[in-house]
């Protein structure tokens, strides 16, 4: 049976079978969106295209590359990446990263993420600016669900980074990255901040010396 499109709701979850969510998210006219599908829901988000949105999320991602460059640590980003375990879970988040030994774990030529196949990431990012109460909530839920090592929400609003460890199907906050060790989430924000004043490369020279008197 051909499953028919349930009427689309967005930035909202809606109850639906995982064929009814594929129809949805499948759908042409939706191709400047992302979806999650978690217990039995969907939500599907229009793709941000607003300054702030884009600021916040090159700035963290430029920490995040500037820190595991300086310390060495390998690792490969993912900018809005699909990963599916099919008939039960997909998520989209803005930002997602392979750490140490499974930085390469994601060969070329691979496109949505099977997760029946690969492994899932080892730290997630959520570029907060309209979908907090989400980030904080379903979705949280949803990378507890899956293990992720770590979940970073960035709060556009408040400029900051609200960051948790994953552990035994909860999480709970650090004020230190557990999966690139030794980067303090304070310093995130504070770049963050600086990032509404200042230019990236700006912003950039400033981290590289706040990473010079960080721990390995």
């Amino acid at each position: 049976m051909v499953a028919t499109s349930k009427q689309l709701v967005p930035n909202s979850w809606v109850s639906a079978t995982w064929d009814e969510y594929l129809t949805n998210i499948e759908n042409p006219a939706h191709t400047k969106t992302k979806g999650y599908y978690h217990n039995g829901k969907y939500r599907i988000e229009m793709t941000p295209i607003g300054n702030e949105h884009s600021q916040d999320h090159s700035i963290i991602n430029h920490a995040v590359y500037l820190y595991a460059t300086f310390k060495n640590i390998p690792l490969t980003g993912k900018d809005n990446c699909s990963y599916r375990q099919v008939n039960l879970k997909e998520f989209q988040p803005d930002l997602s990263y392979y750490v140490g030994n499974k930085a390469n774990a994601i060969p070329w030529g691979v496109g949505v993420v099977n997760l029946d196949e690969y492994p899932v990431p080892d730290l997630i990012i959520e570029i907060s600016n309209t979908s907090l109460a989400d980030d904080l909530g379903e979705k949280r839920l949803l990378y507890e669900d899956l293990e992720i090592a770590e979940y970073w929400v960035v709060d556009v609003q408040n400029v900051k980074v609200i960051a948790f460890a994953i552990k035994d199907g909860g999480s709970k906050r650090i004020a230190e990255s557990q999966v690139l060790t030794g980067l303090k989430i304070e310093t995130l924000t504070a770049a963050l901040q600086r990032s509404r004043n200042s230019n990236h490369t700006e912003v950039g020279s400033w981290l590289m010396q706040q990473f010079q008197g960080q721990s390995n």
